[in-house]
């Protein structure tokens, strides 16, 4: 049995696009969760992000703090 809802054009554009942004994470999780940084020094990452000009020091320290405690990576002072 099919039940059938009604809602607004505006409301389903909406709804869809919410669904393409989930499943564009979703596939990018699945396709990069498990494997292994190709770069294993968390100095190193965060100086080439700096070098971008894209982030801000806020978020750069950030991730810095973040990827101290990450186990994948190595422990550098």
């Amino acid at each position: 049995m099919t039940k059938t809802i009604t809602l607004p054009y505006t409301e389903y554009q909406s709804l869809k696009q919410i669904k393409q942004r989930y499943e564009i994470i979703r596939d990018f999780f699945e396709l990069e969760s498990f494997q292994t940084p190709t770069v294993k020094n968390s100095k190193k990452i965060i100086k080439a992000m700096k070098e971008t000009n894209l982030y801000t020091n806020e978020f750069l320290e950030s991730l810095g703090r973040g990827l101290q405690e990450s186990s994948y990576l190595s422990k550098t002072k």
